[in-house]
Formats: C-alpha cells, structure tokens, sequence
C-alpha cells in the first residue's frame, strides 16, 4: 500500500525515476481498485451511458483521478531504464507500441546514475 501512496503523494512528479517495484505496486492497486469499484457500479446500477456504451460512475471518476499519478509514474518508470517519457507515445501504435512498453516497464533499471537521476536502488542491499 506504501508504494500506492507514494506514486499518488508525487502525482505530478515527472521528474527522476521509478522503481519497477513502485510501478508495478501501483498498477496491481490501480487494477483492484478500479474491479472493486466497477463491480459497485455494476451491484447499484450507477452508470451512465455515454455514445451508446454504459460507464460506471465511480470507476469513471476514479480513473480521472488516477490519471495525471499514472502517466508519472509511468515516465518515471521510463527514466529509470534510461528512456525519455516521450516514448509513452509509442503506446499509440496499436498492440505493438503496447507490448513495447511493458517489455521495458518489466526490465531492470540502469544500476548507476543516469540523467534523470540517482539510482533509487542505490543505499539499498
């Protein structure tokens, strides 16, 4: 849970890396609360129907809520392998850009101090 409330206490922090821990901690997080709330709203009907497909009301809040920490986090987690956050753009491309980007949220990051910072498993045995 610590690692939930750290990537959203540095919401806007675009700046220096991210452990894979922290990413992955928030994304497992992110995904439980977001079934957690999609589920209430599916239990209490509280929709809204929106070019014809239904969207719960609390898990639509919930994640514009969540949106500006994740794409943080997500740069962070970038930096830390030595990457500009532009390439989340890469996203873009459909499926590929996709399986790219979890490919390098899943790889090891760079041991020594890189432009985007210190590393943040340096002190740590």
């Amino acid at each position: 849970m610590n690692w939930y409330l750290k990537v959203l206490k540095n919401y806007v922090g675009f700046e220096g890396r991210a452990r894979r821990t922290e990413y992955w901690m928030f994304v497992l997080f992110n995904m439980i609360a977001s079934f957690v709330l999609n589920f209430i709203d599916t239990l209490t009907h509280f929709q809204t129907h929106i070019g014809g497909q239904a969207f719960g009301i609390l898990g639509l809040i919930y994640s514009l809520a969540v949106l500006l920490p994740s794409l943080a986090v997500a740069v962070r987690r970038l930096h830390d392998i030595g990457k500009s956050g532009w390439w989340l753009l890469i996203a873009l491309i459909p499926v590929v850009g996709a399986i790219i980007l979890i490919v390098w949220y899943c790889k090891e990051g760079e041991h020594q101090t890189n432009e985007y910072g210190e590393d943040p498993k340096a002190g740590i045995a």
